[in-house]
Formats: structure tokens, sequence, C-alpha cells
């Protein structure tokens, strides 16, 4: 039995020498497993990250346009409906001018016009005057007629 324990005790050694022998080697080598494993898990992470700027710039950059697109489409809207309310009052000016020149041309024409019948007026009261002249001197040509032959007779008859 002696040489059991003492075996056993023997044993007992060489795996406490060989554990502590060894430790350290399983130690750095776990150690460097495990600092492979971080590296690469800081790797994927760093890659991970860069690929998520990545998608966000790309994303940003795709917002960007579309707001800048988005823009111009209401800048070239904007610049159009300026267009057409220029061309708009252009059209109003236009017609409120021959509107204008219609009242004008019309204010002349009844000018012309009125002249025309105070011209006629005029005319027909010359002629109304003169008739009347007329027949005043007729009237008195033939009051004259008959004063001379009643005259006539008056001193033929005397």
């Amino acid at each position: 039995m002696k040489n059991s324990t003492i075996t056993q005790a023997f044993t007992a050694l060489l795996l406490t020498a060989a554990t502590v022998a060894f430790a350290p080697s399983a130690n750095a080598a776990e150690s460097k497993a495990v600092d492979n494993i971080q590296s690469t898990r800081l790797e994927q992470l760093n890659n991970q990250s860069k690929s998520i700027q990545d998608i966000q710039s790309t994303r940003l950059e795709f917002l960007n346009n579309q707001s800048k697109a988005v823009d111009d489409i209401q800048k070239v809207r904007l610049e159009h409906l300026n267009n057409q309310s220029k061309a708009i009052e252009n059209v109003q000016a236009t017609r409120l001018e021959f509107l204008d020149n219609q009242t004008k041309s019309i204010d002349d024409i009844q000018k012309t016009r009125l002249e025309f019948l105070s011209n006629q007026s005029k005319a027909v009261e010359d002629i109304q005057e003169a008739r009347l002249e007329f027949l005043d001197s007729q009237s008195k040509a033939v009051e004259n007629v008959h004063e001379t032959r009643l005259a006539e007779r008056a001193r033929r008859n005397k």
C-alpha cells in the first residue's frame, strides 16, 4: 500500500507540476485565441460600422439629391407661374389698351356726329331764317303791292 500511496502521491505531484508547467502556455494560447476572437469581432464590428456609415452616407446623398430635385422642380414651377402671370398681365394690359382705344374712337365718333348734327342744325336754322326772311320779304312785297294798288285805286277813285 505504501507503494500505491507513494505512486498516487507521485502522480498527483506530477499532475500538479504538469499543470503548473503547462498552465501558462495554455493560458497564453487561450489568451491568443481570445485576442484573435476579439480582434476578429472588432474587425467585423468595424466593417459593419463602415458599411452602416456607407449606407447612411448613400441614403443622405440620395435624400440630398431628391431635395435638390424637388427644389429645382419647385423653382421651375414658380418660374412657369411667374411667366404665366406676366403673360396674363400683358394680355390684360393689351385688352385694356384696346378698350381705351375703342373708347377714344367712340368718343371721337360721337364728337364728330355731334359736330355734324350741330352744323346741320345751324344749317337748318339758317335755311329757316332765310325762308322766313324770304317770306317776310314776300309778305312786305305783297303788302307794298297791295298798298300801291290801294293807293292807286284811292287816287283813281278820288
